[in-house]
């Protein structure tokens, strides 16, 4: 599981599970307005959703690896998927180009983060 800080953890719930089709895991009051949020992927990947709880923290949205892509996610259908994360907020900044694993584009989620998004190619 991977710690991503985001402004708000209904929007983030919001994009993740409509944009990217990521199942809500948990949704956990912890108190002190903090909540234990968990979305994860068909893969198994999971993300623990932080809000911004200081300047520091709130600085960090959207730039949490310093503007490289930090986050792959595989589809079966870059189209549909392209469509779906556009719909959701999401901003492609690079492709789709073809590589020698199958098709692949960068998007940019609704806060600034860089994500690939990737069809890969059928083994033959």
């Amino acid at each position: 599981m991977t710690a991503l800080v985001v402004p708000d953890y209904d929007e983030a719930i919001a994009f993740f599970t409509g944009a990217l089709d990521f199942a809500l895991e948990e949704d956990s009051d912890v108190g002190n307005g903090k909540r234990w949020v968990v979305v994860s992927g068909d893969g198994g990947g999971k993300l623990l959703l932080a809000r911004a709880a200081n300047e520091a923290q709130s600085a960090a949205v959207g730039n949490q690896t310093g503007g490289r892509v930090g986050w792959f996610v595989h589809t079966a259908d870059f189209a549909v998927s392209h469509e779906r994360l556009v719909a959701h907020g999401a901003t492609f900044t690079d492709g789709p180009r073809t590589q020698a694993y199958g098709t692949v584009g960068v998007f940019n989620d609704p806060w600034g983060n860089r994500w690939d998004l990737i069809e890969r190619r059928n083994a033959a």
